[in-house]
């Protein structure tokens, strides 16, 4: 980090007050009080005076950013409203929404766009049904599969909304135990129960004149939905062991990957609960049903993880393109995420193949698209044997770092110990044959 150096003003201001002391010590004079404010005048005077220019310049670039995040705002809402571009497909919208979402606008301004990197039609209806009921304190419920993007959409609705300089409290149902979820939601008062040393604040105060998103609220049990319900309804919580109501003041957001109404039916869900929370339903499509969006992704999450490692951003080739098009994407964009992040690290030459893109499993997607020619390459090797090559290979791109190599191939850091300890009764040689020349990397030869 750059050494700061002090203002001109301030340094001049600095000499000058030394020779004043200097020529008031060689006189044999002492220092005043009247001297000493003298002193303090001058210095605050030259702190002053440049503190004001420095405010000026600042003002400045900030009104000159404005005006760009303006205008910016002003062609993308001209590019909406224009009759001529509706039947295109993808229109100048579309593109420049991808672009901004790809976040090729400074980081100091990101809040004033979308947060989500999209240029699928079906993404495009989202967004605007989401701008659409932001404003409003309406609950609204996000469904859609895990991996869709529900807590960003949750994100997007609080910073365009009234709230968005309030707090944002999330809260996953499903990661903390029945026993502690109430306390999490609710807060306690000290001795409320054994372990209550103190009192705590639960989220619903936490999110106060803020908005409290409730993850996976699916996982919720039945005995705690009917304490929300009250909540939503009255719009006051009661602490554990507290001995009166407090009032709240939320807007509550809420996300499920089920079908909440199959819930309902089921008797897992409160029917009056469920259409508290539903008073607007956005449901988000899964990638593969948003299939443009694929690749604009995957472009974002390589720039991401080639800085992240400290390497150059490797280009995608055409046929990974296509391969990424066709696959399923069962885990939707955080699939997709981690496939990305894997093929940063297995990628030659800066170039990304489909030889580079391994499924969570650490296999090829070969059931979609991979051509039989690549298939018959393993053949005449065991399945014991491939998945040695690949754990092997891939810890040593990583350098070693056991951790590192357990997150990418998808299994937990025990799986891959186990794994590297049974190799070692195995003689060190060669389970696939490597083409001649340099390897390229790959787990079949080339």
């Amino acid at each position: 980090m750059p050494s700061r150096r002090p203002p001109p003003a301030i340094k001049s201001a600095h000499k000058d007050i030394g020779k004043q002391m200097s020529g008031l010590k060689k006189n044999g004079n002492s220092l005043d009080s009247k001297d000493i404010f003298k002193v303090i005048e001058n210095l605050m005077t030259a702190i002053h005076g440049d503190l004001s220019a420095l405010n000026l310049n600042l003002f400045a670039d900030f009104e000159s950013m404005k005006n760009q995040i303006n205008t910016a705002k002003a062609e993308i809402s001209a590019l909406r409203t224009d009759d001529n571009n509706h039947d295109c497909v993808p229109t100048a919208t579309d593109e420049l929404s991808a672009i901004i979402g790809s976040e090729l606008l400074p980081e100091a301004v990101a809040d004033e766009f979308t947060p989500f990197i999209y240029l699928d039609p079906a993404m495009l209806d989202i967004l605007s049904l989401a701008d659409q009921i932001a404003p409003y304190d309406v609950s609204v419920l996000i469904t859609g599969e895990s991996g869709t993007g529900k807590e960003v959409l949750a994100r997007h609705l609080h910073a365009k909304s009234s709230r968005a300089e309030r707090q944002f409290i999330a809260l996953n149902c499903a990661a903390i135990p029945e026993g502690l979820l109430e306390s999490e939601l609710f807060g306690h008062e000290m001795g409320a129960f054994t372990g209550a040393v103190s009192r705590r604040i639960g989220k619903f105060e936490e999110a106060h004149r803020g908005t409290l998103l409730l993850d996976e609220i699916s996982e919720m049990s039945p005995r705690l939905q009917a304490k929300l319900l009250r909540a939503v309804q009255e719009r006051e919580i009661d602490r554990i062991g507290g001995s009166r109501p407090i009032k709240v003041d939320i807007r509550l957001l809420a996300t499920s990957n089920r079908n909440l109404e199959d819930e309902v039916r089921k008797g897992n869900f409160r029917e009056d609960l469920y259409f508290r929370l539903n008073v607007v339903n956005i449901k988000l499509p899964a990638l593969r049903d948003r299939p443009r969006d694929i690749e604009v992704l995957a472009e974002h999450f390589v720039a991401k993880y080639a800085e992240a490692n400290g390497v150059p951003v490797p280009i995608l080739s055409a046929e990974a393109r296509e391969l990424l098009r066709r696959h399923h994407w069962r885990g939707n964009v955080r699939e997709l995420e981690n496939a990305m992040h894997r093929a940063v690290i297995f990628g030659q030459d800066n170039l990304i193949t489909p030889r580079s893109i391994f499924l969570a499993d650490g296999s090829l997607p070969i059931n979609d698209h991979t051509p039989m020619a690549d298939v018959r390459d393993f053949m005449g090797h065991t399945v014991a044997g491939v998945e040695r090559a690949l754990i092997l290979d891939t810890l040593q791109r990583c350098g070693g770092n056991r951790t590192h190599a357990a997150k990418i191939l998808g299994i937990s850091i025990r799986t891959l110990r186990n794994k590297l300890h049974s190799y070692q009764d195995i003689p060190p040689k060669k389970i696939l044959a490597e083409p001649e020349g340099e390897c390229d990397g790959s787990l079949a030869p080339g």
